[in-house]
């Protein structure tokens, strides 16, 4: 359909309507990446400058003048200073009176003060709508225009039409603005950019831990036990061999522990009888950080492949089939083939790549990018049934490469069974709990108490499950 003049008019009009002036108190690196940010979204932009004639650094385009000058140019102040230097605010509550500021300041350290630097603000000129914003964009993300890391812009404020209208901003510049409510918020939001991987600290720790631990437990016995009977040096296994059986035992147990806070949560709920009892904090936040467990576990199983395809290049793999090719030449004896060796060895390769493909699958899905294409169906689906396929997977390919070795006493060192036996450990404890929680009798009483039923009330004895 051909479009008239009069289709085109509202998009001409639209095109030549101007943006509100934006002032910025403050020159420093984030008030200048954040007017030029604004001012190639079309805002004019005004400086307030202790130093207005000192300006050579500020974008084209922008006007420079003093702060009461410049407050007096827009209803919307940006202030681009540190929390302890706001005292020359005091001298202009007048003109800052009714107008919108919006604080964009952090700290050094967490929790640094008693209050917020937005709440100080706000007691200083107590006649402005303070609203916090843009606190978590750095000024390399607005000059480099590298802003996906840093989209999101947390807002919080009192005033609801002063929120709307710093919103308003944030969408221009093509950021996210986030309302996370009242002032109140605003010690929380200061906190953001200071947290360094909250969520992923008891992750990084558990595997750091369980390294650690598997590491002195293989050189235990691996290194020390050969040396000590045998005096035989077997240092050179700590480079390739011992790291190859840490990993995938953290990789695997780093999976298991992604799910075993489900079922510990399924089994309470199952005691308690209801699901309006907040779980332990320490199980909360277990359950938060699952995903990032799940990754750092798709990590360590990245470094189990790699060093298994390392294998057949190492100088002691390459000796040993020497001397193995040798000695049967010599002795004209060949080793017989053995179909179940077959059979077994092939069974351990195939589990390994099928766990390993739906491992980094569950780890692609992961991604925000990914997840957000699929719906939650689809979502739960691929993170809780393909979730513990991949388990199931990953654990059947450590008891096949275990084999007849696995609970044989000669395969014991000082009393210690081999590493991958403790692999098993947690793996399989939380299959067993899931096969008993999937259970038809106890499945139905959970999934009644999960729509809302609960063992002790009223509505229970009478049937009745509210939604």
């Amino acid at each position: 359909m051909e479009k008239t003049s009069t289709d085109a008019l509202p998009l001409t009009v639209n095109s030549l309507e101007k943006q509100e002036a934006i002032c910025i108190f403050g020159t420093g690196d984030f008030g200048r990446s954040l007017g030029l940010k604004m001012l190639q979204c079309g805002y004019p932009i005004v400086y307030g400058s202790r130093k207005p004639w000192m300006s050579s650094l500020l974008p084209n385009g922008a006007e420079v003048l003093s702060y009461y000058e410049a407050a007096q140019k827009s209803d919307i102040i940006i202030i681009a200073i540190h929390r302890e230097h706001y005292d020359f605010l005091t001298k202009l509550t007048e003109v800052l009176s009714g107008k919108i500021l919006v604080d964009v300041s952090n700290n050094l350290k967490i929790n640094q003060y008693p209050e917020s630097n937005a709440e100080y603000l706000a007691q200083l000129v107590p006649g402005a709508r303070v609203v916090k914003a843009f606190n978590t964009v750095s000024a390399w993300a607005l000059q480099s225009g590298a802003l996906d890391a840093s989209r999101q812009v947390f807002v919080c404020g009192n005033d609801s039409k002063a929120k709307e209208r710093v919103m308003d901003i944030v969408r221009t510049l093509g950021l996210t603005p986030l309302d996370r409510g009242s002032l109140l918020a605003a010690n929380e939001i200061e906190n953001y950019p200071l947290q360094l991987f909250p969520m992923w600290r008891f992750p990084l720790y558990l595997s750091a831990v369980l390294c650690v631990f598997l590491f002195f437990y293989c050189v235990i016995r691996d290194v020390i036990y050969p040396y000590v009977y045998e005096k035989k040096d077997s240092t050179f296994r700590m480079a390739i061999s011992i790291p190859n059986h840490i990993f995938p035992i953290t990789a695997l147990t780093l999976l298991a522990l992604v799910y075993l806070p489900g079922v510990t949560a399924a089994i309470l709920q199952l005691y308690r009888g209801t699901k309006y009892r907040r779980f332990p904090d320490w199980l909360d936040h277990w359950m938060l950080c699952r995903k990032q467990l799940g990754l750092v576990a798709l990590g360590f199983a990245f470094l189990h492949v790699l060093y298994t395809l390392v294998i057949p290049i190492r100088y002691y793999v390459r000796w040993r089939l020497g001397n193995i090719t040798v000695t049967q030449a010599r002795s004209k004896k060949e080793n017989p083939f053995s179909t179940t060796t077959a059979w077994m060895n092939d069974a351990y390769i195939a589990l390994g790549i099928l766990g390993f493909f739906l491992f980094v699958l569950l780890g692609i899905t992961s991604l925000p990018s990914v997840s957000n294409t699929v719906n939650w169906r689809e979502f739960r689906f691929i993170q809780s049934k393909l979730g513990y396929l991949t388990l199931i997977l990953c654990t059947a390919h450590t008891l096949v490469y275990g084999g007849k070795k696995f609970l044989n006493p000669l395969n014991l060192k000082w009393h210690l069974p081999s590493a991958y036996v403790l692999a098993l450990i947690i793996p399989c404890t939380v299959l067993v709990i899931k096969l008993i929680l999937i259970l038809p009798c106890i499945d139905k009483t959970l999934t009644r108490i999960r729509q809302g039923w609960e063992r002790n009330s009223k509505s229970a004895l009478n049937g009745k499950t509210d939604i």
